[in-house]
């Protein structure tokens, strides 16, 4: 099936015969779907903690904190192309002749966005574009000239806007000036991922086509961002890594050939990413979507909950650390072990029944079971957003219960019994993680060892008018996370703000 040539492509990419013939297996197996056994809930699964709780967790990271390695990790290599999706759809209609008046009063989200388009960030640039083309931007909007402004927005002659990632897009307005995602997680970075010299250490994951745009506005930036928050920023970037990529497959589960018969590979979601973090030196990690930012004055509880939940992230792994280090020296008595036992029990999601066998073996199991990467994830309250959630998932071959972040599409939702599970859940996954990369020894975990690889998916697309099927890998905050030891924990949903449309950017939490 391969050739001369397809062997000479794998090598270039860094990807093995025998992993494509991995990735030719998952098309034509499929992947199976996930179990729940039940939502996680608070009081099950989520951690709903006291004000009292709350203060002294921000106090244990304000005291531990500064003496790790703590680094920012944003996925911003996304392109913002499904967040213009209604300017292209209005654009459409516009040019097929549709009256503005029209247009306005059949599609509300078109109503408010021209009524209110002055109040966007990106609403100076664009006048200044279009003035140095000797348009006026307030004119063409009063006499309802929205096509021209459409066109100047997405199009190269313009901002561009359709071709650039979230990061480089205007979010906020501060009076004279606004701001990008970019800059917003830089004023973040200040205030949680600052080491005791001062320093600050970001990692943005993006495009290579877009690389040099987010270094030259992090050297634009950043002087200000240091001078104002006395902070050294080490700002670094990573694409992901073309030995991550996927093949596509057409419909009779073939690889599919460009015109040049050549493989066609696809990158693989943000699951390759856990390639990037795997790379990262760092003690401890945020991780946090590019467009989940909010202006400075909505920023406390941010701040707040992103110190809470690094504050149980240490204290735990202070705890398993010390259990760790008196099993590794046999130091543990019997009794001792079993408190270790119901530490984990209670405080990791261990399930009562899940530790048996012999004492050696009992030992064995506790050690492994201790001996993982850690993560706690902030949970906020469901209100209706698609996207993954927080469940107690069964494992096929043992039958134990782990806490999973779960996406619809990892479950058969045509199954009754599952359905009522997954509508079950009270709370939603908004990618907001505190992880730690490093064992008791200092030593880095190889994270691509704790990927549940039975939990990527199959989506379809097209290609130059002919359909294929594209393998993604498994998520970053689900399967490729799937074993490690987690932590859910309830947080406030003004900490979760994501921009999917442009018309996001006039909610209040933007302004």
């Amino acid at each position: 099936m391969l050739n001369d040539k397809d062997l000479h492509q794998l090598k270039t990419k860094g990807i093995s015969p025998e992993q494509l013939r991995v990735q030719l297996d998952h098309f034509i197996k499929g992947f199976p779907h996930v179990r729940l056994a039940r939502p996680a809930i608070p009081g099950d699964g989520i951690l709903r903690l006291r004000d009292e709780e709350v203060e002294e967790l921000v106090g244990f990271f304000s005291k531990n904190a500064p003496g790790k390695k703590v680094v920012k990790f944003v996925p911003a290599s996304g392109a913002a192309t499904r967040m213009f999706k209604d300017l292209f759809s209005w654009r459409e209609k516009l040019k097929a002749g549709t009256p503005p008046d029209e247009l306005m009063e059949k599609e509300p989200a078109a109503r408010q966005f021209f009524s209110e388009m002055k109040s966007f960030a990106f609403w100076d640039d664009l006048a200044l574009v279009m003035h140095r083309d000797c348009v006026d931007a307030d004119h063409m909007l009063e006499a309802g000239h929205y096509l021209t402004l459409l066109d100047y927005i997405l199009y190269d002659y313009g901002l561009d806007y359709a071709a650039l990632p979230k990061g480089l897009l205007m979010f906020h307005n501060y009076g004279r000036d606004a701001r990008t995602p970019l800059e917003e997680h830089l004023v973040e970075g200040a205030d949680h991922a600052k080491n005791r010299e001062g320093k600050v250490f970001i990692h943005f994951t993006v495009s290579p086509e877009h690389q040099k745009k987010f270094e030259n506005l992090v050297k634009e930036k950043a002087p200000a961002f240091e001078k104002k928050f006395d902070v050294n920023y080490e700002i670094s970037f990573s694409i992901q890594k073309p030995s991550t990529d996927t093949l596509a497959v057409d419909l009779d589960n073939q690889p599919f050939r460009e015109s040049d018969d050549s493989l066609l590979f696809r990158p693989a979601g943000h699951g390759a990413l856990i390639e990037n973090l795997n790379d990262l030196e760092a003690d401890v990690v945020f991780i946090k979507n590019i467009d989940n930012v909010v202006p400075d004055h909505l920023k406390h509880d941010t701040f707040l909950y992103k110190k809470v939940l690094g504050g149980l992230l240490l204290k735990t792994q202070e705890q398993i650390f010390g259990w760790l280090k008196q099993l590794e020296n046999e130091q543990l008595s019997d009794e001792a072990c079993s408190h270790a036992i119901e530490y984990a029990v209670k405080n990791l999601n261990l399930e009562p029944e899940a530790i048996q066998g012999s004492r050696e073996e009992c030992r064995r199991q506790l050690f492994a079971f201790l001996n993982r990467p850690i993560r706690v994830c902030g949970m906020v309250k469901n209100e209706g957003e698609p996207g993954g959630g927080p469940f107690w998932v069964s494992d096929p071959q043992t039958g134990k219960n782990a806490l999973q972040i779960v996406e619809s599409s990892q479950i058969n939702l045509k199954e009754a019994a599952q359905e009522v599970i997954f509508r079950g859940a009270t709370h939603f996954n908004p990618v907001d993680l505190v992880c730690a990369l490093k064992n008791y020894r200092g030593e880095h975990f190889s994270l691509p060892d704790f990927v549940d690889p039975q939990t990527g998916f199959i989506s379809r697309k097209s290609k130059d008018g002919k359909d294929l099927k594209a393998l993604e890998l498994p998520g970053l905050w689900n399967g490729a996370m799937a074993n490690w030891i987690t932590l859910f924990v309830e947080v406030p949903l003004i900490t979760f703000n994501p921009v999917k449309t442009v018309n996001d950017l006039l909610r209040k939490e933007h302004r």
